[in-house]
Order: C-alpha cells, then structure tokens, then sequence
C-alpha cells in the first residue's frame, strides 16, 4: 500500500487535474498501475480510495495484445508526442464498461514517461459493436486504413506494432513497388484485391498477404482503402524450402534434373538467334561402387559432397553444374566457341577431380569418364542431348574410362543394336533357340574321351548358329545371365545323367559368369536343379575365371566351400590370361586348372612360364587341362609335360550332343582296336 505522504504528493502533483468531472486517471505503463486518479475515476473503477486503486495489478488479467499495445503507445508518446482517441472497454469488478478514451503521454516526476486516460461513457445501441472494437484492438491481424493518397488514417494496435515509424505511408510500407501497383489496378477494377508481399515492419522485411478492399473514411466521408495484413512469412519460407529441395540435390545442394530442365529451357530463349552453341557434359565418377563397398556409403555421400565443391570451382559463373543422382554430374555450358570451353573444362575436370580425396583417413582418387553432346548439333531437346552425351560418357568408360568422348551417332546405333539384341534374346529363352554343344576333354595318354565341356550356341532364326561372345556380355549386363546360366547348367546335368545310362559315363564341366558366382541365391537353384535331374554333382565340373577368384574374399571362399561340399569339383578357366598368380590358388579348393591356349599354341615364346605354371600345379597337385590343342607339335608338347588332359579342334570342335556321342563312341572303337 501506498503511504500517506506518496498520496499527498501524487495529490499536490495533479491537483488541477481533480477539478475535471469527467474520470481522468495516470497508468504507469512500466508498472502496469494506475499512478492516480480523480474522484470520478475512483467511482469508475469502483475504487473505495486512491490508495487502494494505486496499489491494484492491472497486469494481472491484462492479455498479451493490450500490453504491447501499451508499450506502443508510450514508445509513440516519447518519439513523436503523438496522442491517440481509442475506444476501449474496462471491467471494473468484472463488468464491462465501454468508454470513448482520449489518450496521451505525461511524464512522471521520475523522468519516466506514464499514460494521461481521458474518458467517457458510452452507450452503444449494438453489442456487436462493441465487440467488433475489442476484436479490432485483440487481433493479430494487421488493419489500416489509407486515404486515396496512401497517408494513414488509422492503424489498429497490431499494424501499428509492425511499422517502423507512425506515419509511414502505403508506399514506404512495401518493397516491391511493380507488385503493389499491380494490386492497386487490381483494386480499381474490381474493388478489391490480394496479394503476397514483401513488406518492411519493425522485424525487418517480412511476407505479408495484404487484402485491400475500396470503402469510405467515418470521418470525413471522402474515399479511403481499407488494408488487412497477415503475416505468412513462414509459410513464404516453406514453400521456398519446399521449392528449393524440390529443384536441388540435397547432399550436395547442387541443381537437380528438375532444376537443369528449366534452365535449358530458359538457356535456349536468351540463345535467340544467335550463333552460340549448348553443351551438355555428362560425367560418371570411375569405380564409385568399389568406395561404396569398401568404406562405406557415409564415405560415398562425402565423397560426392567433396567432388560436387571441386565441379563448382572449374565452371564459368554463366555455366551450371548439377548432379543427376548417383555418382552422375552434368555441366551446362553456351559459348560461341563451345569447343574450345568443353576442352578447357577437360583439363580442369583431370587437373582437379581427379586430384586425391581424404575419406575416413584413407586416401582415395577418382577419375570421371566424360561424355559430351552440343545443342543443336547432337539433339533439340534436353532428353535426347542427355541420352547422347550418356552414350558417350559410357564410350569414354568402355574404352578404358578417366577419358572425355564426344557424341557420334554409331553410338547411338550400337545402342539401339543392344537393344534390339536384348530384346531378341528374351524371345530365344521362351522360344527354346538355344542349344548345348561339347567339345570332348581327351586323355592324352589313351586318347579317350573322359569329359565334355558344355558351350552354349544361339539357333538364330536368321544368322544361324551364334557363339556365345556375341551374346554373353549382353546377358551378363542385363541380369539374365542368371536364367540363361541355369539353363546351361540344367540341360548339362540331365545330358550327363543320361549319358552315362546309356554307358557314356563322362564328366562335363559347366562355365560360370561373374553375376551367376555373386548370386546369393546360386547354392539352392543349383541343389534344386540337381535333385530335380537326379545328377551327380561329383560328375559336373564348374568352371571360374581368374578374375572372379580375385572379388571379395570371405564371400568367394565362402561360395566355393559350399559348392565343394555339394560334391561339385572346381576348375579355374583360361589360366594365365589374367592375373597369373599360382600363390592365391593354393587359398581355394581348386581340383583343376586350365591352361589357356596362349601358352599352348605359342610354345617358344611362353615356354619357360607354361612349364612354370605345370611345374606348380603338380606341386600343389592340380589336375591340369590344356586348352586349344591343335597341332600333333602341340600335342606332343602337352605330352612332354605331362598333362593328363587336353581339348582343341586337334581332336574335334564343339559339337552337338548326338555328333558329340558319335565321336566319343569312334574314339573309343579307334583306342580299342589299337
């Protein structure tokens, strides 16, 4: 409570102001307290003293929008001395009190600046009217009312809040003035208009939805623009979030494929007429998926993230770098010498990208393969530029990769011959076109024939009998190697159960591909097929290559464990042509090796590594195979080392399985008779 000499002194201090029968109080805005009062004020508040109404929080049940508009208006008294003439409604005791308020700035003996309260009564004949006043004053909505010049003629307290100064005109208020004379015609012509603005307020610049609606100003009668504004800055940032990750990488941040599409197109209408010429350069990071399955896919994304920094640093302000997905990049470049661009970007993709990269410690250096096409000489549109120059970035990579190919067109025509031929041989499958031949094993001591190795050979209806190098590869890169393999490896086991019913007890060894061998579902087809073939696997040989020896080492140890266990034996294919390391086989349970013809065909030159690698194998005791026998001298040489076995046109070609049938029996009734 207050002491008598604080009320005597508050007393002397506004003594002129009691003799007023109208009620008159002084808030202290800072306090949130009536300072003081007249007697007529003490009736309205329905106060039994000053002290009493001194000492009252009105803070207390005082909503958020009255307080800031309170500290508005005393931010107003100090800056500008403004005054104010309000409609307010009070609720002494709980009951509302609806007055007309004549509000101004006083200053307090302190220096602090309080708030003069001059009001009357007043009657509304409506009680929406009065509640259309608290609902003005409450809102979050920000309402104005313009004269037709743009000058104010009222704020409500939330558009007062959002303005930097009292008087701001409609024309200071908004930024972009193309878009806000563009709602105002829009406003003469139909009487109203809204429309999403950047709007300059006291927190900077903000996104307003500013609707304007023509009227009348209550005072003067003349025209006047009534404005309602709602703050939707953060829904303006969401949909510019929204739109940006909607056009751009998120890992990298680079352009998107969305984003690229829009600015070829755009690209193309400031080009005109002129002779400047597109290029689209389509990069591929070489052996991205080997980082992935070595480190691991957090090293890939910082990878890309460190090779997307580099492409921003080789480009002219003017081009685009995007990444398509993947380890896919792109680069759209104009110039009128566009040649001359792509080849100094070239040097800048080898003297930069490919420089080393630190990833989880480890040092790691990627090279891209680069495919390039020009607008309008390779295409029109951006889906067939971006197809050429992808055809060109895999020539670049089939030709030994980390190298920059320009688009041709019997790019195009071997890709459309792939096509055609993938097509193809998904018919064959379904249409029975292919066909088992063997070529005989031959022991070289007895001449016997003592197995087969199955070759596939494609009945086509038009070129005839094809071999397998001219339809293999296709399999392999499509994924149907895996039906066509268990094909092969079906057809060979029935022929062997059968064979051997009808006395022909042969072994017969069955390639592999790569795909086929990663296959985690290889194990239980081939022990489906077995079963179902009533075959022996220690009868069927499956044939590996080198290379496949040298993938991931726990899983190809794993996978030749379990097909030894199975019963199968193991050959190793065409040795020599690849990596040529006898120590690595010794890790394997490897029954068999396969000398390559190289060595067999070019004795003087390869003698002294071919009687190594036999030398090698009978010390790890290897059964060995020659391969491409087919001279008496390279027969004789086979002989001379040893080897148990030999296969080569010198003893027969692939052959279909009744010729086949037909030239073991012969050699059989040959080693008989001799």
């Amino acid at each position: 409570m207050l002491t008598s000499e604080e009320l005597d002194a508050r007393r002397q201090h506004f003594r002129l102001l009691e003799r007023i029968s109208l009620p008159i109080w002084v808030f202290d805005i800072d306090k949130s307290q009536v300072h003081w009062a007249n007697d007529a004020a003490l009736t309205l508040w329905r106060a039994q003293s000053q002290s009493e109404l001194c000492s009252r929080d009105m803070g207390a049940d005082m909503s958020a929008s009255v307080a800031k508009r309170l500290k508005q208006y005393q931010s107003d008294f100090v800056q500008h001395g403004a005054s104010f003439s309000e409609q307010w409604t009070i609720y002494p005791a709980g009951v509302p009190i609806s007055m007309n308020m004549q509000l101004s700035g006083i200053h307090m003996t302190d220096g602090r600046m309080a708030m003069l309260c001059e009001s009357r009564i007043v009657e509304p004949d409506r009680p929406e009217a009065l509640r259309s006043v608290e609902a003005l004053l409450h809102t979050d909505v920000m309402i104005t009312l313009y004269d037709r010049e743009g000058g104010v003629l009222y704020r409500n307290p939330a558009a007062r809040e959002s303005v930097p100064n009292l008087n701001m005109r409609m024309a200071e208020r908004f930024r972009d003035m193309e878009a806000l004379e563009r709602m105002l015609a829009m406003l003469e012509l139909n009487g109203e208009a809204t429309l999403t603005l950047p709007t300059l307020t006291t927190r900077n610049l903000r996104w307003h939805e500013v609707s304007v609606r023509l009227c009348r100003d209550a005072v003067t009668g003349r025209d006047a623009v009534l404005m309602s504004e709602v703050d939707v800055t953060a829904i303006k940032h969401a949909q510019d979030h929204s739109q940006y990750l909607a056009r751009h990488d998120p890992l990298t941040g680079l352009p998107n494929r969305s984003h690229v599409m829009q600015r070829f197109a755009d690209t193309l209408r400031d080009m005109g007429e002129g002779a400047a010429e597109a290029a689209l350069i389509y990069i591929d990071l070489d052996h991205f998926k080997d980082i992935n399955d070595t480190l691991g896919h957090a090293a890939g994304d910082a990878l890309l993230v460190q090779v997307a920094e580099r492409l921003r640093t080789i480009i002219r302000s003017s081009d685009m770098v995007a990444r398509l997905g993947g380890d896919e990049f792109l680069i759209l470049m104009v110039a009128h010498n566009i040649r001359d661009e792509v080849e100094r970007v070239r040097q800048r993709l080898s003297s930069t990208v490919a420089q080393p990269i630190q990833l989880h410690g480890t040092e790691v250096i990627v090279t891209p393969s680069v495919g390039v096409s020009f607008y309008p000489e390779h295409g029109q549109e951006l889906d067939t530029l971006l197809r050429n120059a992808d055809l060109a970035m895999y020539s670049a990579k089939e030709s030994g990769r980390n190298a920059l190919n320009i688009f041709e067109l019997p790019m195009a025509q071997r890709v459309q011959q792939r096509l055609e031929l993938e097509t193809e041989l998904r018919h064959a499958l379904t249409r029975e076109e292919f066909e088992l031949y063997y070529q005989p094993r031959v022991d070289v001591a007895t001449g016997l024939v003592r197995g087969a190795e199955a070759l596939i050979r494609w009945n086509h209806p038009l070129r005839g009998v094809v071999g397998p190098d001219a339809f293999i590869p296709t399999c392999e890169s499509t994924g149907m190697i895996n039906a066509l393999g268990d094909w092969v490896f079906e057809q060979a086991a029935r022929q062997q159960v059968q064979w051997a019913h009808e006395g022909l007890d042969l072994e017969i060894s069955i390639n592999l591909s790569p795909r086929q061998f990663r296959d985690p579902d290889l194990l239980n087809r081939f022990a489906r097929i077995v079963t179902a073939a009533a075959a022996q696997p220690a009868r069927l040989e499956l044939e590996l290559t080198e290379s496949m020896l040298l993938g991931v080492a726990p899983h190809t140890h794993e996978t030749l464990d379990d097909l030894r266990r199975m019963g199968f034996s193991i050959s190793v294919d065409d040795f020599g042509t690849g990596y040529s390391n006898l120590a690595y086989l010794n890790r394997f349970p490897i029954q068999v090796l396969k000398v390559d013809k190289t060595f067999v065909q070019d004795i003087e030159a390869n003698r002294p590594v071919a009687e190594l690698i036999v030398s090698m194998c009978r010390l790890m005791q290897l059964h060995i195979v020659a391969e491409g026998v087919e001279t008496p001298a390279q027969l004789a040489w086979v002989r001379a080392q040893g080897i148990e076995q030999y296969q080569g046109y010198l003893f027969a070609k692939p052959l279909p399985a009744d010729a086949f049938v037909a030239r073991a029996r012969s050699a059989s009734w040959n080693s008989a008779r001799e």
